[in-house]
């Protein structure tokens, strides 16, 4: 997502000010004796005052909208007994994230206070952004989450794309992709069904797929199908559904035949009962309405949706 940042004075000031005078801007504070080796932490700073810590939130909550800028205060905490200089920036949304300053050196026993500014798009879309802000001192890293929500209309929508099935020795593989087209944080669940020449092959019900998929987010998956006919024309429909009303269908056509001169043979007979059992179906359905079958034209599909 684009950055555009509306507090750039206000963010080199504050970043002078907190590498000239760590103390006073940033808020240092003793802390009691630690054990010896005791690491970084980092917590969002209470709304009471600078240098404390604020238990009540284990996490940054910023809600606003389109082109908004909004403040917020980070604690860090140095109980170790020697100084530490601390590196600090923003993951995932967090690029939206702003610290006073990149780099900050933290006395030793001491806890210190950094503010920084979110500055939201004015084209981002309506919903959740999960973000981190993380802080790094040498090979450590600790990480705050940020909760960022812009306002606007939710819209729950989700689809499913690129469906392909490719065999894999005795078993096939059920290729897809999901994608977030709404402004909502997806949990999706997907359910997976495959129809024969003959009738169903493969029914899986819908379970809930362990991805969170955040706006704008697309995720490439494969299913396993352990036995899948040897030789079958075969439709496979994948359906996800999701929180909010979202859902998503697609399909893709699997057909598995001996290779070389039986596979030719065993193609046609193939196609030839295709069109028999499509007829009968076709029949069954026109005289459950009424209606007569004359007129009815039989199609044959070859090769994946669109």
């Amino acid at each position: 997502m684009p950055f555009r940042s509306r507090a750039g004075v206000t963010g080199a000031a504050l970043t002078a000010a907190v590498l000239l005078c760590p103390a006073a801007v940033a808020g240092a504070a003793p802390v009691p004796d630690a054990p010896s080796g005791a690491g970084l932490t980092a917590a969002p700073a209470s709304g009471s005052g600078a240098g404390t810590g604020d238990r009540g939130r284990p996490y940054f909550y910023l809600e606003g909208g389109p082109g908004t800028v909004m403040k917020d205060r980070l604690a860090l905490t140095n109980p170790a007994d020697r100084a530490r200089t601390v590196r600090l920036r923003g993951a995932d949304s967090g690029a939206w994230l702003v610290p006073a300053a990149r780099e900050v050196r933290i006395p030793a026993r001491t806890r210190a206070t950094v503010p920084f500014t979110v500055t939201v798009p004015a084209d981002a879309p309506p919903g959740d952004h999960p973000g981190k802000l993380i802080a790094e001192d040498g090979g450590r890293k600790v990480s705050v989450r940020v909760h960022l929500r812009v306002t606007g209309p939710a819209l729950s929508a989700l689809t499913v794309e690129n469906v392909s099935v490719t065999a894999r020795g005795d078993a096939a593989e059920i290729h897809y992709a999901l994608v977030n087209r709404g402004t909502t944080v997806l949990t999706p669940r997907l359910a997976v069904r495959a129809d024969g020449v003959f009738g169903p092959v493969l029914r899986r019900a819908a379970r809930t797929l362990p991805v969170r998929l955040p706006p704008g987010r697309r995720v490439e998956r494969t299913e396993t199908w352990p036995d899948p006919p040897a030789l079958d024309a075969v439709d496979v429909t994948l359906t996800a559904t999701a929180g909010g009303g979202a859902h998503g269908t697609a399909e893709a056509r699997y057909t598995p035949v001996p290779r070389g001169p039986l596979g030719g043979a065993a193609l046609v007979l193939l196609a030839g009962a295709g069109g028999w059992a499509l007829r009968r179906r076709r029949r069954r359905a026109a005289g459950a309405h009424g209606e007569a079958d004359d007129g009815v034209r039989d199609v044959m599909r070859v090769g994946a949706p669109s």
